[in-house]
């Protein structure tokens, strides 16, 4: 007769076991201090009033030129050490944005902006999810507005909750 040995396998959300309490918001606190989400900056902006920041489009001209947010200022990347300080004051909040999630172009102009010395905060989803969200948006042509996808903003109500 053999004993049978029973294995507990542990799942991969759980093969690391989750932060403590404290641990995790302090994480999730700083989270929200470096990003902003896409809802918040079109309410921000449609409020009455100055936000009190500054929304940059980190893109190339043939990307801004295809759609970017009514307001923002365009300064690629690669053009931020040079002309940042001709656009932008260091007193103001600036809110970076590239394409979408799969860009890392408004990380890397926020890093810029921060070594220059100016509060940054980068925009989660980008141009991508502005447009997905069914917010207005400026091209070349006009202004321009998608009808909001269901997979990223609630239908039928303003508030998804968050």
């Amino acid at each position: 007769m053999t004993a049978t040995t029973t294995v507990t396998s542990v799942n991969p959300v759980l093969r690391v076991a989750p932060a403590a309490p404290a641990e995790a918001a302090a994480y999730f606190r700083a989270s929200l201090v470096f990003h902003a989400d896409v809802s918040d900056v079109a309410a921000a902006l449609a409020a009455d009033g100055d936000p009190g920041f500054v929304v940059l489009d980190s893109r190339s001209t043939d990307s801004w030129d295809q759609g970017h947010i009514p307001g923002a200022l365009h300064l690629p990347t690669a053009l931020i050490p040079e002309q940042a300080e001709q656009l932008l004051d260091k007193s103001v909040p600036v809110v970076t944005y590239c394409w979408g999630p799969g860009c890392n172009g408004a990380t890397r102009a926020a890093l810029a902006l921060a070594e220059l010395g100016y509060q940054v905060k980068e925009m989660l989803g980008g141009f991508e999810y502005w447009a997905r969200e069914g917010f207005a948006y400026e091209t070349w042509e006009g202004e321009a507005r998608r009808e909001a996808d269901p997979l990223t903003v609630p239908v039928d109500t303003e508030d998804c909750g968050c």
